[in-house]
Order: C-alpha cells, then sequence, then structure tokens
C-alpha cells in the first residue's frame, strides 16, 4: 500500500503486520485530528506525560495516513493495538516532532 517516507514532507513509518504505513501529517489532517481529538498541544502534553490514550493514538495515526485504500478505522485500530506500544512509540514521536516544530 505504501512505500518509503520521506521525512522532507515529515512523514513517518508505521508498520502493522509487517506492512509499511506512511504517516503524512499535512495540515488537512491534523486539523482532523483536532476536531476529533481537541487540541493538539493538549495531546503533545498527554504524550509527554505518559497519558496518551490508545484511541487518540489510534485516532492521529488514522488522519495521518497517507493512504487508506483497503483499511476500515476499527481494523486499524484493531491492527496497530496487536502490533503493541513499542513498535507505535517511533511513529508517534516523529508526528509529535512535527506538531511541534511544523513544516521545514
Amino acid at each position: 500500500m505504501a512505500d518509503a517516507a520521506n521525512p522532507f514532507r515529515g512523514e513517518a513509518v508505521l508498520v502493522i503486520g509487517g506492512q509499511p504505513l506512511v504517516l503524512r501529517p499535512t495540515f488537512g489532517a491534523l486539523v482532523a485530528a483536532e476536531q476529533e481529538l481537541g487540541p493538539l498541544f493538549g495531546l503533545v502534553e498527554r504524550a509527554s506525560a505518559g497519558q496518551l490514550r490508545l484511541a487518540e493514538m489510534v485516532g492521529l495515526f488514522w488522519h495521518c495516513l497517507r493512504e487508506r485504500a483497503e483499511l476500515e478505522r476499527d481494523d486499524f485500530a484493531d491492527a496497530v493495538t496487536r502490533e503493541g506500544l513499542a513498535a507505535c512509540t517511533p511513529p508517534l514521536r516523529a508526528l509529535i516532532v512535527q506538531i511541534l516544530k511544523g513544516a521545514g
């Protein structure tokens, strides 16, 4: 479904079931995430305090997915859960850095 991430666009890769999915934190994606999850600064604060909820992480990932062609959100959430927090932390961190830093 997805190929390599472009770091110049702030993209990160989330590997689900051995398949790389590219996360791209575009303005539109972050606005959609914020509409669902509340202010992004609050999300970043919760993440830094270890208080980010699984549903919030999945929501952020969902809105930042570059391609969703064959994915259903519930299936995606289940797959993220199966991968575990250790696998999700690097792409989450990359998205948070992009939220704080903005486009380079």
